[in-house]
């Protein structure tokens, strides 16, 4: 990488390509370049690193998005008694794997055909939105996109359109973050941006019983769609099946057992705000535990009151929306008490958002989103209150 090193930087013939040849660097090694004085910040963290710890915290959910989706797709052709047709299929047979859900092997590769055409397409459009944008800009490419690459497929049902991750990933790149100046200055976390923009602007695909099974003909709420229909009581599933994350639902999001993993790398590492995740599962459990007290005291006849809070941990996407999309630290709040403040009105917005409204069961999308946008105004408020009172000290001095 250093002999053609020279076409590519100021006045080289292909210096319009550096982001991309430093991309390609960067990524393969490690810096060529080493600080010859004293450094203001000693330490052995980088962008790179940081986001190659959040996608090795998202491995354990990038499995089960694998696994899970085969699980539940081969679970469907059996109980349906169908011989299945497509692509995929003619692969799974050519290998001879069968639809058998107890093959753990057969499972892997039947969900691995729909989850990596998913990653490919997300990673190669949304890349070169990245590279297009940094061309232009004259800078290099930031490894930002390592994660939203890797979180926007997992929040995806399997049965989404190629075409439509496309647009979803265009849309959370260029609107969600290379209009506010690219990587650490969107105030909107990007995956999230996409996954809202398919949800208003292709409802049917991203919506619905049909969605989360991709068995043509098959149709199969998720638990927490048969929870918004008749309450706890409707829940086909054990409590340890959701937790473990053997159920319907978006392809990495199912298992709160995997996000316990990652949020344990997050935290060890420094990367993920602690903070935000314990106030945000006191807010869930506050709230949650307030309207389950409201159910039994007959004052409403809504079914998702009568959840748990043990229930809605491990329903839906909330451990995962927790873990990896609140604690984004660039559209989160950046002061400690602000993390706490944060953290906590997305756990009551959320169960408000889920619970509540019985069109929109799911409700940590809106919830993280929304409280995205006044991050920066809870950060003011907390740091005014710090001056203020550092001034009330200093003047009793």
């Amino acid at each position: 990488m250093d002999k053609p090193a020279p076409l590519f930087h100021k006045g080289g013939k292909l210096e319009k390509l550096y982001p991309l040849y430093e991309a390609i660097d960067t990524f393969a090694y490690t810096p060529g370049e080493t600080t010859k004085q004293c450094s203001h910040v000693r330490d052995g963290i980088d962008l790179k690193r940081t986001m190659i710890t959040v996608v090795a915290a998202l491995f354990p959910c990038i499995l089960m998005a694998m696994y899970n989706t085969g699980l539940q797709i081969n679970r469907a052709i059996q109980s349906m008694g169908i011989t299945p047709t497509g692509w995929r299929v003619d692969i799974i047979e050519f290998a001879g794997l069968g639809f058998d859900p107890s093959n753990l092997i057969a499972n892997f590769a039947h969900g691995a055909l729909y989850f990596i055409p998913v990653f490919l397409v997300c990673n190669v459009v949304g890349g070169t939105w990245e590279a297009l944008f940094a061309m232009v800009r004259k800078h290099e490419i930031n490894e930002g996109f390592l994660v939203t690459g890797m979180l926007f497929p997992l929040i995806l049902p399997p049965t989404i359109p190629l075409w439509q991750v496309a647009i979803g990933i265009s849309f959370g790149v260029v609107i969600g973050k290379e209009i506010f100046g690219g990587t650490g200055r969107n105030i909107l976390n990007p995956a999230l941006t996409a996954r809202v923009f398919l949800f208003f602007a292709y409802p049917v695909q991203i919506t619905g019983d049909r969605i989360w099974t991709a068995v043509d003909g098959f149709t199969g709420a998720t638990p927490l769609g048969q929870a918004a229909l008749g309450g706890v009581s409707a829940i086909t599933v054990s409590w340890s099946e959701a937790f473990l994350g053997f159920i319907p639902g978006s392809m990495g999001e199912t298992s709160a057992l995997a996000c316990i993993f990652g949020a344990l790398v997050l935290v060890a590492s420094g990367i993920g705000s602690w903070r935000i995740m314990l106030s945000g599962l006191i807010g869930m459990f506050s709230m949650a535990g307030l309207l389950y007290w409201l159910s039994g005291t007959g004052y409403t006849d809504n079914p998702m009151f009568t959840v748990s809070p043990s229930w809605h941990f491990v329903l839906g996407s909330f451990a995962f929306a927790l873990v990896f999309m609140a604690t984004d630290p660039v559209s989160a709040t950046m002061t400690n008490t602000g993390r706490y403040i944060y953290g906590f009105l997305i756990g009551c917005l959320g169960i408000i958002v889920r619970s509540v409204n019985p069109a929109f069961p799911e409700g940590w999308m809106l919830a993280i989103l929304f409280m995205n946008v006044f991050a920066p105004l809870i950060d003011y408020f907390v740091v005014s209150a710090n001056i203020k009172r550092r001034m009330r000290r200093n003047a009793l001095v």
